[in-house]
């Protein structure tokens, strides 16, 4: 059963009779298996006798290149293959996704969308609304607890919303099992004019960055993800209590490129962690998939400049304000930064690591953006700095987690400490760092990657 807590009525309007198909408007849970949106139109379509069209519109996403489009489309060309296999039909074409779900929507009998809560992903499903004339539902399928189930409100710290989501995430915690496709989808004739099998002439074809290109370290898609998951439990979940730390101990779970493009389901996740024997590693693993995460979707849910400057703490603002003019140890600029050519080698492996991977232990995202903070000329212009190589570089970059973990290294959805130079109250992170792990291991780990990655 599919909770009635995950389901919204967009447009309320009755299944139109006649109709050759139920449209799934995928945008954000892009995968073919524990999917609550795929489901539930699967199920209205057996209730109709109509076969499932799946849709995804190929348009241009603020800041993406072709590391994020790389990866998307490997992922996308899967689901084709599983939804295919499962009798379920599949379009992708190059076009703005909400102009595609409506030009589709004419032969629907009702419309099912999923959810994303980045502010283009809003505005999408804001102008398919519009003068829509189809029933229009949406299921939520990447988050845990919906969020307007935890709270009405914006949160102001992992301790204020940790209890409400504890009261309720066992309700939501629920097996989705497949349901069987009644009319297969074969008979559609509506094609694409995305070429799947192809995707580096895809990408040559596309308005996108191309200097940042693809990374061999993470394989796209929901088999890789569950392949990743099944290998994390087994070897690295008994040691992430005591060693997540450490990112030469190789115990993250590499889950979030996965999560940001709805590859994986943060449920099917969740439950596959909770099948382990009870532990701390455990109910570390959860605080950080559930608690963590969704407080970064309430912030970008209920904080529309989730992604600028003004939305950090008062006091937060004030304090950097007021040490704006302190002197600065060390002063480099964007370029330096991107390049990774500062005094500190630990800092720069972690950004070679971003560079050649698209990936960096969350312990050291936080010290690399502090130190962003610490080595530029104001908090505004490291802010900003912080952010575009964020976006730019990560593939799980551009995401509500990683937003939230932007604005936390200059105060967000923290409180204040004693005072430091540059940082005023705000949480500063030092050499002390490097003492809680090999960090020469870890410099050495970074060569490794960076000569995979080359081949």
């Amino acid at each position: 059963m599919i909770s009635a807590a995950r389901l919204k009525i967009l447009v309320d309007a009755p299944p139109r009779a006649e109709a050759s198909y139920v449209l799934y408007w995928m945008q954000q849970s892009q995968r073919a298996e524990f999917n609550p949106a795929l489901e539930y139109a699967l199920e209205q379509a057996n209730a109709l006798n109509l076969p499932v069209l799946v849709c995804f519109g190929l348009a241009a996403f603020p800041e993406a290149n072709a590391r994020h489009y790389d990866f998307m489309l490997r992922g996308l060309a899967e689901v084709r293959r599983r939804l295919t296999a499962r009798g379920v039909g599949f379009v992708i074409r190059k076009s703005p996704p909400h102009d595609l779900a409506r030009q589709l929507a004419a032969d629907a009998a009702l419309v099912v969308c999923d959810r994303g809560y980045l502010k283009i992903q809003r505005t999408w499903r804001a102008k398919l609304v519009e003068g829509l004339d189809r029933r229009l539902v949406q299921i939520e399928g990447d988050v845990v607890v919906p969020v307007e189930a935890v709270t009405q409100k914006h949160e102001y710290a992992a301790r204020t919303i940790r209890p409400r989501i504890h009261r309720i995430w066992d309700d939501h915690l629920d097996q989705l099992e497949s349901r069987a496709v009644r009319r297969r989808a074969d008979h559609l004739t509506i094609t694409s004019d995305v070429d799947l099998d192809d995707v580096p002439k895809v990408l040559a074809g596309l308005k996108i960055d191309a200097t940042v290109g693809p990374v061999r370290r993470f394989v796209a898609g929901e088999g890789a993800a569950r392949a990743r998951l099944e290998a994390f439990i087994a070897d690295a979940l008994p040691r992430y209590g005591a060693e997540r730390g450490k990112p030469e101990a190789g115990v993250a779970s590499h889950m979030s490129p996965y999560l940001h493009f709805g590859q994986i389901s943060p449920v099917e996740i969740a439950l596959a962690v909770r099948r382990a024997p009870a532990s701390d590693s455990r109910a570390s693993y959860l605080e950080e998939l559930i608690v963590r995460r969704e407080l970064a979707m309430n912030h970008a849910f209920y904080e529309p400049g989730y992604d600028t400057y003004d939305i950090l703490p008062e006091w937060a603002r004030k304090t950097l304000a007021d040490h704006a003019g302190d002197p600065r140890p060390h002063l480099y600029g964007r370029a330096q930064f991107e390049a990774a050519e500062t005094h500190d080698p630990y800092w720069n492996a972690a950004m070679r690591e971003m560079l050649a991977t698209g990936y960096m232990h969350n312990h050291l995202r936080m010290y690399w953006g502090k130190k962003i903070l610490q080595w530029s000329a104001g908090p505004e212009e490291a802010f900003e700095t912080t952010l575009a190589l964020n976006n730019r570089w990560f593939l799980d970059g551009r995401d509500p987690n990683s937003f939230t973990n932007v604005g936390w290294l200059f105060g967000l959805h923290d409180r204040p400490w004693g005072p430091q130079p540059v940082f005023g109250t705000v949480r500063s992170m030092g050499a002390n760092t490097f003492k809680k792990f090999d960090a020469d291991a870890y410099v050495r780990q970074v060569a490794t990657l960076e000569a995979a990655e080359q081949g």
